[in-house]
């Protein structure tokens, strides 16, 4: 299977790891990823809240470039995906208003996790594990721009999705059941206003942990920034959560570890997942 690929910016820059976790995945299926060429910046947040113009022709350049690759696109980031889908949207209902002469392509936007909780992906995803997560209770955090608002994106089910849990669960994890799934982290606001953020990310990491969760995990590179880094513990014993992205917990479920490495690039320790590894072998040893 050949897709065309959008990273965006976040994923060449503080979302790196999510870039190179995606890219293992897709490895690992088999599936070859083709960079758009020469790609630009979908825009999101700076031009299409300032700009309506800049803000629809930067994505738009992108999809007249996928265009000329014939395949349906993936779309690791949240943000870059409601772009990139507003775009498509805006370009096929009336193309000369954004001086395109034709446009109709066969293609598909798609974004990563709804991709990857595909019935045939999972089953490949899951034979190839070598060691589950065994239970580890996650909260399966989807944010805002994945999924609403649901003209642009296609989600069926915005209001409760479930297809992180399905992710989750096929690598022996135990997804939580809890309010804030789809709760704005309020990324947009971080620099302008830390206090509301800060405020909105406390509400939360407290719904994850009221429901028993150890870690997050998520598909938005903004989410994933900004909920380790305006994570307050502020009363004495209370565990800050680490945020997961879903393609980093396959990897790890994957190759059976959790390097050193990728440890450095969370700002909340990510030792219960390098821990539930290294039980699970323990487990396996002692079974042998």
């Amino acid at each position: 299977m050949k897709l065309s690929y959008y990273p965006g910016c976040s994923l060449e820059g503080t979302a790196l790891d999510y870039d190179h976790s995606v890219r293992e995945v897709c490895l690992t299926l088999d599936i070859e990823l083709i960079d758009i060429p020469d790609w630009n910046c979908c825009g999101a947040s700076s031009a299409h809240m300032t700009d309506h113009e800049v803000g629809m022709r930067l994505p738009i350049r992108n999809l007249l470039l996928a265009r000329e690759l014939g395949h349906n696109i993936l779309v690791p980031c949240a943000a870059c995906f409601q772009r990139l889908k507003a775009a498509d949207r805006a370009l096929r209902a009336d193309p000369l208003r954004w001086d395109v002469q034709e446009y109709a392509p066969d293609y598909e936007i798609i974004h990563i996790t709804r991709f990857l909780a595909g019935e045939d992906i999972l089953q490949t995803i899951h034979s190839a594990i070598t060691r589950s997560l065994d239970d580890l209770p996650l909260a399966c955090y989807y944010g805002c721009l994945s999924l609403r608002n649901p003209h642009i994106t296609g989600a069926p089910n915005w209001e409760m999705p479930d297809t992180l849990e399905r992710i989750v669960t096929a690598l022996g994890a135990r997804p939580v059941d809890w309010s804030h799934r789809t709760e704005c982290c309020s990324g947009s606001l971080t620099m302008a206003r830390p206090d509301i953020t800060e405020k909105l990310v406390g509400d939360i990491a407290v719904a994850a942990r009221r429901a028993g969760a150890q870690a997050l995990v998520t598909d938005c590179p903004m989410c994933q920034a900004n909920v380790e880094s305006r994570q307050v513990c502020k009363i004495e014993g209370e565990v800050c959560l680490p945020v997961f992205f879903a393609t980093e917990l396959i990897v790890a479920a994957i190759s059976g570890h959790y390097p050193e490495s990728q440890q450095k690039t969370h700002l909340i320790s990510p030792e219960i997942l390098r821990g539930t590894l290294a039980e699970n072998a323990t487990v396996k040893e002692e079974s042998l």
